[in-house]
């Protein structure tokens, strides 16, 4: 996953948190000039701009003191939408039953993406069914994975084979 490095994690979760919201997953794409930190928020009443205001405006003060990160970066807000990004192993057991697509670092059984039904999480091990074909999938595998939205899955839109 692009997971940002632990001590952004450790820094911005608990600020998060703090304001009432779940903190979905932070990513972190470092660049000379053109640096990305995106934090994706969500919340049981869904998210509005003002809650990505809120969240930026004490995210940046934090930062601005702590000063983690070298060099320029633009700071997202975001929320996950329909097709939320999965950051954790707990994100995957709590939507057993839904559909993913799942991008691999390797190739397993000669794909790098697969679209599948999560089946089950024991451990680290992600189990996604995919018509008649069943993978086992490490977390640790994966570079990406987001869940597909039930409106893809009845238009047949399903990618990743």
């Amino acid at each position: 996953m692009k997971q940002a490095p632990e001590h952004l994690v450790n820094l911005i979760e608990p600020i998060v948190e703090g304001l009432g919201y779940e903190c979905v997953g932070i990513e972190y794409n470092p660049h000379p000039k053109h640096g990305l930190l995106r934090i994706y928020i969500d919340s049981d009443n869904g998210i509005l701009v003002e809650d990505c205001t809120k969240v930026s405006h004490q995210i940046s003060g934090v930062m601005d003191v702590e000063d983690p990160i070298l060099g320029n970066y633009h700071l997202e807000i975001s929320s996950p939408g329909e097709d939320r990004p999965f950051f954790k192993v707990s994100q995957f057991e709590r939507y057993i039953g839904s559909t993913v697509l799942v991008h691999l670092f390797k190739a397993i059984d000669g794909r790098r993406k697969i679209t599948g039904l999560i089946e089950k999480v024991e451990d680290d091990i992600i189990t996604l069914k995919d018509g008649e074909q069943v993978f086992e999938v490490p977390f640790i595998a994966m570079s990406k994975a987001r869940l597909v939205p039930e409106y893809l899955i009845e238009k047949g839109g399903r990618s990743g084979k």
